[in-house]
């Protein structure tokens, strides 16, 4: 369903020291760092599986997401979901798929969380029967009622993550990658949240992609977990790989990074 081969991206970034000789300096002749955000990144994902995709900051993970969502086109390697390259056929291959963000919003800022959902509705061209049915399913299991009518600026940040994961999901996706979905959410929602992702991927075999730093949601929603650091797949296993002798799983990722530099 997913596979990944041979995968590279690479960014150019201007660089500058702090002052103002040096921002004069820089309009007219800039220095710049080449950042390897993923270096041969390879594997293969099957339809229905929950994967955790994990690694300190600034691993590659985002990158990654966003090649698979299409949003990015690699320098190098090839990437095919559903049979499709997502930057070369990002029409059909966003109807398959849903994406969450933790630190960027798909809501319109000023509107009622509704007005959002109403406008995903016709960029993704759901019928209303489906539509209707998939939104009371989701505001129920993750309680939006009391949400439906206020703006997104006015709302909490656990509150927009639910909203977030709703709106994600209003087309029934396929796929549905994750980055930092319970960031800001209290205790019981994170409960909620993780419940809901299990009965979705149970019902639908809907094939979920997690990354985030809260170990409780990978060991609660994945079995297998791949590991990258500094643009490189360092584990492709499950977690008792990672933890072998150490009692929590932040102990045993702490001394693995250490082994490898990161």
């Amino acid at each position: 369903m997913i596979t990944l081969e041979h995968v590279s991206k690479t960014y150019k970034v201007s660089k500058r020291d702090a002052g103002f000789y040096s921002a004069c300096k820089a309009l007219f002749r800039r220095d710049y760092e080449y950042v390897h955000a993923l270096d041969d990144v390879s594997f293969s994902i099957e339809e229905g599986e929950m994967v955790g995709y994990i690694g300190p900051n600034g691993a590659g993970k985002s990158s990654t997401i966003k090649i698979l969502s299409g949003i990015l086109t690699p320098d190098s390697g090839t990437c095919l979901i559903n049979g499709r390259i997502p930057w070369k056929n990002r029409i059909e291959h966003v109807k398959d798929i849903g994406v969450v963000f933790g630190q960027r919003t798909q809501l319109w800022w000023d509107v009622p969380v509704a007005d959002s959902f109403e406008l995903l509705k016709e960029i993704y061209r759901v019928d209303t029967a489906s539509y209707l049915h998939n939104l009371e399913r989701l505001t129920s299991m993750l309680n939006l009622s009391e949400l439906l009518k206020t703006p997104a600026r006015q709302l909490s940040l656990g509150q927009r993550m639910r909203c977030e994961i709703a709106a994600s999901l209003l087309h029934n996706p396929r796929i549905l990658f994750l980055d930092e979905p319970t960031i800001g959410l209290d205790a019981v929602s994170k409960l909620a949240v993780r419940e809901f992702i299990l009965q979705l991927n149970k019902e639908n075999n809907t094939t979920v992609i997690l990354t985030t730093h809260d170990m409780q949601d990978i060991e609660v929603l994945t079995n297998r977990v791949i590991l990258i650091g500094k643009g490189r797949i360092l584990l492709d296993g499950t977690l008792s790989d990672i933890r072998k002798d150490f009692e929590s799983t932040e102990e045993a990722l702490a001394d693995f990074y250490r082994s490898y530099d990161i």
